[in-house]
This record gives C-alpha cells, structure tokens and sequence, in this order.
C-alpha cells in the first residue's frame, strides 16, 4: 500500500513538472503578434495548450518508465 502513495505522489510530481515545463516553453512564443488585435481569452489559451501538451509529455515519460521497469520480468 506505501508504494502505491510513493507512486502516485511520483506521478503527480512528474505531471505537474513536464505542464510548467510546456508553459514554460510555450511562454517563448510570442502569438500576440499573429492578432491585429489579441482576443482576450489568449492567455487562458496558452495555460490550456500548456497543460495538454505537459499532459501528453508526462504521459509519454511515466510510459516509457513503466515499460522499462517490466523488462525485469521478461530477464525472469
């Protein structure tokens, strides 16, 4: 039962570090400039392309770990 806290607050660590590294990231865009005038909603915009995109990531990378870590039972 502890491991499976110890690997969801992992999960939620990881999630939460690949979002603000896609905000991050997508921070360096500048979309202003594609807009005469910019819509009010942009920066909502932003933070939810933001978080999919660090969704996406996350995702990928708690996959590639956990296949990694079952490569143990096919050696067994």
């Amino acid at each position: 039962m502890q491991m499976t806290g110890v690997h969801a607050l992992f999960d939620i660590v990881v999630q939460l570090m690949f979002i603000w590294l896609a905000f991050t990231a997508i921070q360096g865009f500048h979309f202003e400039r594609f807009f005469r005038q910019p819509p009010r909603t942009l920066p909502l915009a932003i933070v939810m392309i933001a978080t999919a995109v660090g969704y996406l990531c996350a995702s990928f990378f708690l996959g590639i770990l956990n296949s990694i870590s079952n490569l143990t039972y096919l050696i067994r």
